[in-house]
């Protein structure tokens, strides 16, 4: 592949559609591959995550050309101050070719503005070629991941609430965050209570855990495992392919297990730049 032919650009509107099927396509191809399942069930799932992330003033959006052809695309979540990439795709008629570190040297370029403190990432245990090349650009592996899915679980734990979370509610979520990772996102979950997708969990009348939501794209963090067992069993579904837990959370994962849920696949959290050692329990996103 010649470099002169694939060039980089900011992501458009009209370009979700091709950007969502080069997605769908990307993902299962490689899942396939290895004999798991996609991680979208649908060329429309894709392509409507992908709209959204466009149109999203707070995430940064490269496609790359390949001979005027879209050929695959990037993401960068700005909404705080630490970064989050992804989701990455190339088309399987173009993968390793050059494409996929293009991307990412483009994200990872803006990544080092001042402001923001580290970059994440999720990689697909399974993808050797990825895990290849993201530790070659600097990232570390810091945590097995399990993916999980199932029937929702629709319990309440003894002495927890779990309500809608609400605007007011931010600091004290945040400060939250900050205990267990050493920095907030607060700019997630702002949009998260905005979409109505948020939720609390309460114990003898105070904030001791909370979910953006609990999916693939959501975070969640509590300050025991019974307030995270506490939200995910208050969850009406598990949106998309699942959600993520550490798969070095034995009681948790033993939790979810016997409540019904499975290991869809395994995957791993990748940072570079600032990170410290979880104080907490917690779940994270593909960009925390």
């Amino acid at each position: 592949m010649s470099a002169m032919t694939l060039t980089l650009r900011l992501a458009r509107p009209e370009d979700a559609e091709a950007c969502g099927e080069i997605c769908f396509e990307a993902f299962k191809s490689i899942a396939q591959a290895h004999n798991f399942p996609p991680d979208f069930p649908s060329v429309e799932l894709a392509r409507e995550i992908i709209a959204r992330l466009i149109a999203h003033h707070g995430f940064h959006g490269v496609v790359a050309e390949l001979d005027g052809r879209i050929v695959g695309s990037n993401f960068l979540d700005e909404r705080d101050a630490v970064a989050g990439i992804g989701p990455i795709t190339v088309h399987p008629s173009a993968q390793n070719g050059g494409v996929g570190q293009r991307l990412m040297a483009h994200v990872l370029e803006r990544a080092r503005a001042p402001r923001f403190r580290g970059v994440r990432l999720v990689q697909a245990a399974y993808h050797n070629r990825s895990l290849c090349l993201y530790s070659k650009l600097g990232f570390d592996a810091r945590a097995p991941l399990s993916l999980m899915q199932g029937p929702p679980i629709g319990i309440t734990l003894p002495g927890r609430t779990v309500r809608p979370a609400r605007t007011e509610d931010l600091d004290d979520c945040n400060r939250l965050c900050e205990r267990v990772h050493g920095h907030h996102r607060g700019g997630e979950l702002k949009d998260a209570i905005a979409n109505g997708t948020a939720s609390l969990v309460e114990r003898d009348g105070r904030i001791a855990g909370y979910a953006t939501v609990i999916a693939l794209f959501g975070h969640a963090v509590g300050g025991h495992n019974d307030d995270l067992k506490a939200l995910i069993a208050a969850a009406p579904a598990f949106g998309g392919p699942g959600f993520l837990l550490p798969t070095t959370n034995g009681e948790l994962l033993r939790w979810c297990l016997a409540h019904g849920l499975k290991v869809v696949q395994p995957m791993t959290l990748m940072t570079m730049g600032f990170y410290q050692e979880p104080a907490g329990p917690y779940l994270p996103s593909i960009y925390l």
